[in-house]
């Protein structure tokens, strides 16, 4: 319940901001009496695709701090934290980025990474992971999501939903705008109610469009922090066992913001379209036939 409430307040206060900010440029005001201003469009669908976006990137780190419960111990004294942070430390010097701030918290297996830069991330684990895991197992895991702060997985796919969301709120308020004037043939001076129908339509439509280009990129993404994690390790049997368990194993939960950014996920039919990961034996597989 924690988890929705903030999701919920997040979403609310980052369309406030945009709402606030499309006011003050002026580029909400695309229907005028002479029709549909595209200039203007385009500005109000950047900002509105790219805002919430860059927004929900650069409060990441706190965001999933506060919905997951998860304490840092970098520099905690216990022997098990210092080994986890001591393996994120390695990892991190071997892939020349900045040490992360390192996390454990309560919960089913499962572990993250989020933040806006890559010197400046954090790297989480669940407790369950911990629990479930031989601690190869577990420093293959570290390694994967170091891999995904390495590559800038978390800015990439930020700049894919930014784009994503600028194609949906520009495209369905252009077919909006046609089916009520050209179409309806609504001749009166602003637009009818097609156009607020079909543009709600459309926003639904194109964005499921959307999440689906956006998951299959992700699930690129994720291939490539599983070779990155060999590399770091220095062989691919310890990425491969750790896939491996977690196949047997139920995923914990994750907050939306950081679910792109997980070690695992169990999408099956036609949702495994829409996930963020591949299914285990996918990735198993890539892994054992990469180089």
């Amino acid at each position: 319940m924690k988890r929705i409430v903030l999701f919920i307040l997040t979403n609310l206060a980052v369309m406030l901001v945009l709402g606030i900010t499309a006011s003050l440029l002026g580029v909400n005001k695309f229907l005028t009496s002479n029709g549909l201003n595209l200039g203007m469009l385009l500005g109000f669908s950047l900002l509105m695709g790219f805002g919430g976006a860059i927004i929900s990137l650069l409060i990441s780190k706190p965001m999933a701090k506060w919905s997951t419960g998860a304490v840092i111990i970098n520099d905690s004294a216990d022997p098990t934290h210092r080994w986890i942070v001591g393996t994120v430390r390695n990892f991190s010097t071997k892939a020349g980025i900045g040490m992360p701030d390192v996390a454990l918290y309560e919960g089913e297996p499962n572990a993250f990474a989020t933040g806006a830069f890559t010197n400046s991330a954090l790297v989480a684990v669940s407790t369950g992971l911990l629990q479930n895991m031989t601690k190869e197992e577990v420093e293959a895991v570290i390694g994967h999501e170091v891999a995904h702060v390495a590559n800038g997985d978390m800015v990439t796919m930020t700049l894919i939903q930014g784009v994503m969301n600028t194609f949906v709120v520009f495209i369905s308020r252009v077919v909006g705008y046609f089916v009520d004037k050209v179409i309806l043939k609504n001749d009166r001076d602003g637009v009818g109610i097609g156009y607020y129908i079909t543009t709600i339509v459309m926003d639904i439509v194109l964005g499921l469009v959307a999440a689906v280009i956006v998951a299959w990129f992700s699930r690129q993404r994720e291939y490539r922090a599983d070779a990155g994690a060999a590399q770091l390790m220095g062989r691919k049997q310890p990425m491969i066992n750790a896939l491996a368990r977690l196949g047997g194993l139920e995923p914990g939960a994750l907050p939306q913001t950081v679910q792109n950014m997980g070690i695992s996920s169990k999408p099956s039919g036609l949702m495994a379209l829409f996930s963020s990961h591949p299914p285990i034996e996918d990735r198993i597989r890539v892994l054992q036939s990469s180089k």
